[in-house]
This record gives structure tokens, sequence and C-alpha cells, in this order.
């Protein structure tokens, strides 16, 4: 496939008001150069990928939340037929797929009583001060509202659900470890930021650490600062549109926990009606970049897991008027 010639955002940027925009370790030609393949490009194995890490091609949004739902239903009852507890890091956002896992373990007849619940982000002020419980906005609602409701008798037990507060959220890192040390295995789930974020864990916060090591072991922060990109992402699938309700801030896990996954199970559907979509430039960095904290979501194909994403996501990339 051809590169991109003449006026393009790389040929353009000096001097407009998006030159400094962007995260200061993104290499934009760089980014660019890689999605020039085609849809098959995104198969191709890298090198630093976990040898039991495998992206998930679905036909359509139907077919992710299927897919992705019945994975999330299997490690449970994986779990369940072990006779072991589960740690699982929830996000919110994809969400589509939860409805379906419900399903699974209805179907099946499987408790999640072994499954202990940590949500992975939540909105925030910059002191960590979330929004109330049963706000519309509020990711506990909204997991009450897709998961633990709907499940029913055989729900997560409620001191087994944990929220991305300012006061639980420090503790994740020893829960899980007590989790894992009673024989816990701990799946993550989650989907790739316009931003390139995993949770909420933003790329600029790169510039914070003097190494890739430093920047590995954080487990947490509490409000933190927002990048534009995901201000504007959530307004657009999360606020419809309203970009002056999306908090600037937020509560994150960090690499210190999401990359201590024994099973990653990951999510891209933002493609929607008439070829548009948002999320397949974030698909391809995730899969195609070499690791680096400045692009958070790369390291997410070093675990062992699945990244289902909608066929449309994988191009070609190329420009087509709406």
């Amino acid at each position: 496939m051809a590169k991109s010639k003449g006026l393009t955002l790389i040929s353009t940027i000096k001097g407009s008001l998006l030159e400094g925009f962007y995260p200061a370790g993104w290499d934009l030609a760089k980014i660019d150069r890689l999605m020039d393949g085609g849809p098959e490009a995104i198969q191709k194995r890298r090198r630093w990928w976990h040898k039991d890490f495998r992206p998930v091609r679905c036909a359509n949004p139907a077919d992710f939340e299927v897919m992705m739902g019945h994975e999330i239903a299997a490690v449970v009852r994986k779990a369940r037929d072990a006779g072991k507890p589960l740690a699982v890091i929830f996000p919110v956002g994809p969400m589509g797929m939860y409805r379906w896992a419900v399903y699974f373990l209805k179907h099946w007849g499987v408790s999640c009583r072994h499954v202990h619940g940590f949500n992975m982000d939540e909105w925030a002020d910059a002191e960590g001060n979330t929004m109330p419980a049963d706000s519309p906005a509020a990711f506990e609602n909204a997991m009450q509202e897709a998961f633990y409701g709907p499940l029913g008798e055989l729900t997560v037990p409620p001191r087994q659900r944990h929220f991305a507060t300012k006061q639980q959220l420090p503790k994740y890192p020893l829960m899980i470890e007590r989790l894992r040390n009673a024989g816990a295995d701990l799946v993550v789930i989650y989907g790739v930021g316009r931003a390139c974020h995993i949770a909420f864990w933003e790329p600029h916060f790169a510039a914070d650490y003097r190494s890739e090591e430093e920047w590995m072991v954080q487990p947490f922060r509490c409000g933190a600062r927002l990048h534009p990109l995901t201000i504007e992402q959530n307004a657009f699938h999360s606020f419809k549109s309203r970009s002056t309700r999306v908090p600037a801030f937020a509560n994150t896990i960090g690499p210190g926990v999401f990359l201590q996954a024994d099973w990653a199970i990951g999510g891209c559907d933002g493609a929607h009606d008439r070829d548009a979509q948002w999320q397949g430039q974030p698909l391809w960095m995730t899969l195609l970049h070499e690791p680096t904290p400045w692009i958070p979501s790369t390291y997410m194909p070093t675990l062992a897991g699945r990244l289902f994403y909608v066929k449309q996501l994988a191009g070609p990339l190329v420009p087509e008027a709406h």
C-alpha cells in the first residue's frame, strides 16, 4: 500500500495548535508507517508478543460481544472448577461483552462466589475524590447495572467488589497479592484508549519516571491528569458528545498491577456505522509498535491472553469522506 503523500498532519503540524499536543514520546512518522499495511498485517506475530498471546478478529460488533463475553465467563468457570479464588480487574469500556458473560455463567449455573472484582479506574477530581457510586457516569454504577446486578443469585459477593476510590485503590496491590498467595490467578480485562492508555494510565505519565523499570512497577495513581484525547474519546462514546461533563482527572491502576496478569482479555470495538471508527490507530499501535511507556497498551501483547477486535479496525486505514 502506498505511503501517504501531500497534505497530512505530519507535513502540516509545525506551527499548528497540534504542535506539542500529542505525547512527547510519540514518533508520528513511525506510527503512520506502522499503519501502511493491509488487514493481515496486524495478525503477523511480533518478536515481543507472549507465546500465548493472540489477537482475535470478530466479524462484527455483535460477534465481538459474544466472543469476549464467552472468554470472560470461561475463565470464571475454569477457576470455579479448579476450586481456586479468582482476582479480576474489570473495565468500564468496552461494556457489551458483560451481558454475554452473564448469559453464559447463568446458562452453565456458575456461581461467582470465588471471584474478587477490582474496577480498574474511576472518574475523579485532582485530589482523587470520586463521584457518588449511583451517579449515571460512575463506573461502580455501570458495573452494578451491566454485570453484578444481572448475575442475580450467582453474583460476586458485595464484600468482594472493589472500586477505585482514593480509599480503596491504594489497597489493591496488597489485596491482590494475598489472593495470589492463596492460589488465585489475576485476570485483567481491558480496552485500549484513543491515547493508547490501559485503564486511565496515560502515555504522558512516562515523562515522570527515570526508566522503564521504574515505570513498570507503579501500582496506581489517584487524581491522575487525563490527556485531551481521552476526554474527547469519552465524550464521544460515554457522554453523548457532551465534553463539558467529562471529568479531567481519574483514579487508575498502573502497570505495577495490570502487567502482573496471568491472563489478559482485551477488546477493541470502536467501529460504527458508515465505516466510521476511532480505534483502528490505537489497535495497530498496540499490536505493531514495540513496547514503550509512551504507548502503555503496547505492553499488553507481552502478556498471555487474547485481544478481541472488530475486523473493521484492521483497515486498511485510508481516508474516506462521510
